[in-house]
């Protein structure tokens, strides 16, 4: 049972009261697919430059990610630097260079057409529903991810997307946005009109909240000493949430409650190091260990 992410491969700089790299890898569909191959292979459709080196590319050896879909083009790869306040929860984006993936049209390989989980990275409406329209048959699972450039400037697109959509991933303000409702309960049913049966309200260090219209469940994040850096903590939690949903095979409140855990957690790992320094190192040993403290962290009697 493979899982289909489509999203960027950048390179970061990036700055933290607890340190400053210039260069680390990073970009939603590494962060998601690192996290998501712990519980099923992943297919990654993405575009990368001519300063991806097969040293970026050991990144993902030794997990089961297929970089078939890995499109190599002339130029140079998707540039994001930026820099955090002391509290973390601010940040400056400093530059923002597209580069390669200005001209992204993702292209699934042959192999990648009878994908039945698939998720759309934060990319361009319309080019997510491309990602749709060529796959065979309609997927079991399909959740995506949008931001308030697209939820502004591509709303009628959005609208038409999302009706195709299972899971949609957002923060706070971008489901205010969205629905033109502030209070986040009122505005997951206007979410459910347009068509996803489940609404996942990411808030940073307050955790996540997910809403389906029989139950509300929320998780809060792993509470570490120190976090290092919050880039990507989103995307991580979006696959471990998918993989571990592609896993089990189906939407029941169990298993949405489970994904949900293991996205927190595998966020935790994220946080703890720049890029995807940690995740890339995380084994499933140390994931689950944490997962049972999590359980415990959570755990009350009435």
């Amino acid at each position: 049972m493979s899982l289909l992410v489509v999203g960027s491969v950048a390179f970061d700089a990036i700055e933290t009261p607890f340190g400053k790299v210039d260069r680390t890898l990073g970009g939603a569909a590494s962060y998601f697919a690192l996290a998501a191959s712990h519980f099923v292979p992943v297919r990654m459709v993405a575009i990368v430059g001519e300063d991806f080196s097969d040293k970026d590319r050991a990144v993902f050896k030794g997990r089961k990610i297929d970089l078939s879909g890995l499109e190599h083009a002339a130029g140079k790869s998707f540039f994001w630097s930026g820099r955090y306040s002391q509290n973390m929860n601010e940040r400056t984006t400093l530059a923002t260079e597209l580069n390669v993936f200005a001209e992204f049209k993702p292209t699934l390989p042959d192999t990648y057409l009878d994908t039945k989980h698939v998720f759309l990275g934060n990319i361009q409406p319309g080019l997510q529903q491309s990602v749709l329209h060529q796959l065979n048959g309609k997927p079991r699972i399909v959740g995506l991810d949008t931001m308030n450039y697209w939820i502004e400037g591509s709303n009628a697109q959005l609208r038409e997307t999302l009706k195709h959509v299972d899971i949609l991933t957002i923060n706070d303000d971008e489901t205010r946005q969205l629905t033109g409702e502030h209070n986040l309960i009122r505005a997951s049913r206007h979410v459910f009109k347009l068509g996803p049966k489940i609404l996942i309200i990411k808030r940073g260090e307050h955790g996540a909240l997910m809403v389906h219209p029989k139950f509300i469940f929320s998780v809060p994040a792993f509470p570490l000493e120190q976090v290092h850096d919050p880039t990507g903590a989103g995307d991580t939690f979006a696959g471990g949430f998918m993989g571990y949903l592609a896993k089990a095979g189906s939407m029941n409140e169990q298993n949405l409650r489970r994904a949900m855990v293991y996205g927190s957690v595998l966020a935790s790992f994220t946080v703890e190091k720049f890029g995807v320094e940690r995740l890339a190192k995380v084994t499933r040993r140390e994931i689950d260990q944490r997962a049972r403290k999590f359980a415990k962290l959570t755990a009350f009697k009435l």
